[in-house]
């Protein structure tokens, strides 16, 4: 039988409230704000054509206790694709040809992404 043993020094209250911290909803106050804010980052860098796309840009803040987060969707569906992933990863067309794929979802997340991490970050540090 294995046992593990472990020494502390040090006040572990810190511990113990550190990870308090980390697992209270206030680390998650912002979600709809920074939801919002992707909407607009990917409404802005979503190619335009007639701009419905672009215009047509939501999100959704999930509220679990295990796995919160936001998703962001796009109501713009031609064919039962949404137009957004078909401009993302490229699509064929109707006379045989092929559209390339765009890559402009990912960088217009990227600073979006880094921005919460280091928000959530500072919560954890500070609370």
């Amino acid at each position: 039988m294995d046992i593990i043993e472990v020494d502390v020094e040090g006040d572990p209250d810190k511990t113990k409230k550190a990870l308090e911290r980390m697992t209270s909803k206030n680390l998650f106050t912002d979600f709809d704000r920074y939801g919002q804010m992707g909407v607009r980052a990917l409404s802005s860098a979503t190619p335009v054509d007639t701009g419905l796309a672009a215009r047509s840009w939501y999100h959704r803040v999930i509220k679990d206790d295990i796995n919160p987060g936001i998703e962001w969707s796009n109501s713009d569906v031609e064919g039962g694709l949404p137009v957004v992933i078909l401009i993302q990863y490229g699509h064929g067309t109707g006379t045989g040809g092929y559209v390339q794929g765009r890559d402009f979802i990912n960088p217009a997340m990227r600073p979006l992404f880094d921005r919460i991490a280091a928000d959530v970050w500072e919560k954890v540090r500070n609370a």
